[in-house]
């Protein structure tokens, strides 16, 4: 975990996660409590500041992934980690549902060796909830790319184009249902 000192905003972790389409992953994360940002973008890759087309041949070695900055106050990054792998299959290699390419990898880029254990730890606990391996790549982190304004709160603004609304939204609908207690609008 990572923090970073923002003008106005006090003291924020960051985390890097990938899981299939931005779009799924980062609908998902803006609705839990102490979530402060998600921005999808691109990272893991060798090509310096992608286009979404660069990402989609599957030439960059990037993955489609979100950073979320949060407030360690309010969840922790063990809370961030089991919504990670119960929101997406971390035992499909390199693709998510329709979605298929390395673009679509299932990965934890992490920045400490605290995180790295943590990481590893879930991925274990993970297995014995699929009931099968989890190849959920863990690494460190690099270069963030932020992707193309057009992106963010993608499903937020587009809940009626098909993908949204065929894949996106049972998704989020899922994930609000098993991480209830952890949404912004929960009651205690």
């Amino acid at each position: 975990m990572t923090t970073d000192k923002r003008q106005g905003e006090g003291r924020w972790a960051e985390a890097i996660f990938a899981g299939g389409c931005f779009w799924c992953v980062e609908a998902v994360f803006k609705d839990l409590k102490g979530v402060h940002e998600v921005v999808p973008g691109y990272t893991g890759g060798h090509k310096p500041n992608p286009t979404y087309q660069e990402v989609c041949s599957g030439t960059t070695g990037h993955a489609e992934a979100v950073r979320i900055l949060y407030d360690p106050d309010q969840i922790s990054y063990r809370e961030l980690l089991e919504v990670f792998f119960t929101t997406h299959d971390p035992t499909q290699l390199n693709r998510q549902g329709p979605d298929v390419g390395t673009q679509y990898r299932s990965a934890i880029f992490v920045r400490t060796e605290k995180e790295r254990q943590l990481a590893e730890e879930m991925k274990k606990e993970a297995e014995g909830w699929w009931g099968a391996p989890v190849v959920t790549e863990i690494v460190e982190a690099g270069t963030f790319w932020p992707a193309e304004d057009y992106h963010r709160d993608y499903f937020a603004r587009h809940p009626d184009q098909p993908y949204c609304a065929g894949v996106v939204a049972p998704k989020v609908a899922k994930a609000r249902q098993r991480w209830r207690h952890l949404l912004k609008d929960a009651r205690d």
